[in-house]
């Protein structure tokens, strides 16, 4: 389903690492929001994941990637569109509200 999105591999150069696993990497970073560096070793190095992850950042590829699977996953039912309100109240204290002393 993804595949299809991505820009073709490149031909030249030196041979490319498996795709697939560079991506597991991509989404195994986001979903624990660790930094690069901490990425395990069974995943390969940091570095490739990092330059394809803002490679495609920059040309645009992760975001309409994004957006069409958000289409294609809205159009079979796979996302539910709920509204959640938070009615969560903090309370600054009054020294926050930037209030001078004996005023």
């Amino acid at each position: 389903m993804l595949e299809p999105l991505l820009p073709p591999a490149r031909r030249m150069g030196r041979r490319s690492r498996d795709r697939r696993q560079v991506f597991n990497t991509i989404w195994w970073r986001a979903r624990t929001g660790s930094p690069w560096r901490d990425i395990p070793e069974g995943y390969g190095p940091w570095e490739t994941a990092y330059s394809l992850f803002r490679r495609r950042r920059i040309d645009g590829t992760r975001l309409r990637a994004l957006k069409e699977l958000q289409i294609t996953m809205d159009a079979e039912d796979f996302i539910v569109w709920e509204v959640s309100v938070d009615s969560t109240v903090c309370r600054a204290h009054r020294h926050a509200a930037g209030r001078g002393k004996g005023g």
